[in-house]
């Protein structure tokens, strides 16, 4: 089942993610986008397969910080964290990039 978007209000502020330990996937994008809830079937399937990554949906829009800290300007876009660390950031990704991004961090775990 797909968790909703954090509130902008309710976001964690970039020096949190910053702070962040362990694999986290950043997910920017809104309740209303078309993409977001085509993908949303895909990200979390990922998810449950990869419990050691955290899943954190973020609510985007213009002006936002924690979106313009990772140049967000298109949804869904995905980064992949670790400790802290941008491993990868995919904008609009085809499900099988989601699938080879995920390869990809687990084996950082």
């Amino acid at each position: 089942m797909a968790t909703a978007y954090i509130a902008p209000a309710e976001a964690p502020s970039c020096e949190e993610i910053e702070r962040t330990q362990g694999l986290v996937l950043l997910e920017f994008g809104t309740d209303w986008c078309g993409i977001c809830k085509a993908l949303a079937p895909h990200v979390s399937a990922l998810v449950e397969k990869h419990p050691q990554v955290r899943h954190v949906k973020v609510e985007d829009g213009p002006g936002l910080p924690l979106g313009r800290s990772f140049r967000v300007k298109l949804w869904p876009n995905l980064v992949f964290l670790k400790d802290g660390v941008v491993l990868r950031q995919l904008v609009r990704p085809t499900s099988a990039e989601l699938k080879s991004a995920f390869a990809e961090v687990a084996v950082s775990a």
